[in-house]
């Protein structure tokens, strides 16, 4: 597969600790200079978080904010128009620091399966507990998905589209882990084979490359690949035992992996670009990969999210996340 981002390069996982969407546009384009992406601002409040931005996505369905969460309602509310309001002003940020750009560009949305096992249902436990509403979730999301990649990829001519699928409860999901909104139980699993359907038809909706990124541990490398995931992105601390050995198999089948290698907070002592490529090549290794032949496939990021550092270290963890991959690429490639 041609990738649209260019070897050993590097990206942002998504959040970061900003208020001002400017700033936050001018830091992206400027240390992700190689592979941008829509920052994400959850630090201004609901509907900039994980969970009421992508809400903003869903087509014919509508959502409001309880004090227990987000709520799946019958009719447009004021929550759900400040979510749509926020996504379309932090678009607009982008497209004035990004004009000119021509290469990869990222978006992020939650995946079906976290925004089904988030949304309360209007009457009932959350969307995830019902076949038919994680269906209709699934169907609005990948609508909603599309139109906002072809929004994207008008407002910045130049830019090939990218989809980050965020799944952080698709192991719980799939190990029936998730809690029932009392708290007393839990749901019922998710069987795998509906898990990777309802990725599909999503990822096919995107109609552009699109990876899933998942910092929780047990990630299901080879389902993602099923369903049409080009890349995973994870923390490489959490990949081990049956989830590694999932990952090198679901490798071996031509799957694309991103290792979050960059703290995702300010460290004790902040580790070098050529150490942190060091660790990159030391994982593909453990997946018995040779580092050049997959540096095409590699992306550096952040461990996860940068919603919880400050500013000054989200800068400086961008940097050195390009810096990291200069030094990989400069490492496997010469």
């Amino acid at each position: 597969m041609e990738y649209p981002w260019k070897p050993a390069v590097a990206t942002g996982v998504g959040s970061l600790p900003y208020e001002d969407r400017d700033e936050a546009a001018r830091v992206v384009i400027g240390e992700l200079a190689d592979f941008p992406h829509v920052p994400e601002l959850p630090g201004r409040g609901a509907g900039s978080e994980m969970v009421g931005r992508s809400a903003a996505f869903l087509v014919d369905l509508h959502v409001d904010l309880q004090p227990s969460g987000w709520r799946l309602i019958e009719r447009p509310g004021a929550d759900e128009r400040a979510a749509r309001s926020a996504l379309r002003a932090d678009l607009d940020a982008l497209e004035i620091a990004a004009y000119g750009y021509a290469g990869a560009l990222k978006v992020q949305v939650a995946g079906p399966l976290t925004l089904a096992a988030t949304l309360e249902r209007t009457r009932g436990d959350r969307a995830i507990a019902d076949y038919g509403a994680r269906r209709d979730l699934a169907a609005s999301l990948a609508e909603g998905v599309r139109e906002h990649v072809a929004d994207v990829a008008e407002r910045i001519p130049g830019a090939s589209v990218v989809v980050q699928l965020d799944e952080p409860s698709l192991p719980a999901v799939l190990a029936g882990r998730i809690p029932t909104i009392s708290g007393f139980g839990r749901l019922r699993s998710v069987d795998g084979g509906e898990a990777e359907s309802l990725l599909r038809d999503v990822i096919d909706a995107a109609g552009v490359p699109t990876v899933v990124h998942c910092c929780a541990p047990g990630v299901p490398s080879t389902l993602l690949r099923r369903a049409g995931a080009v890349a995973v992105a994870l923390d490489v601390a959490l990949a081990d035992g049956d989830s590694l050995t999932d990952l090198a198999e679901a490798v071996d089948a031509g799957l694309g992996v991103w290792p979050g290698v960059v703290p995702s907070t300010v460290p004790n002592t902040p580790p070098t670009e050529r150490e942190l490529a060091q660790r990159v090549v030391g994982f593909w290794r453990r997946l018995d990969q040779d580092p050049a032949q997959v540096a095409e496939r590699t992306v550096i990021t952040p461990s996860c999210g940068l919603a919880g550092a400050d500013a000054p270290w989200a800068r400086r963890a961008y940097a050195l996340a390009a810096a990291t991959g200069r030094a990989f690429g400069e490492m496997v490639l010469g």
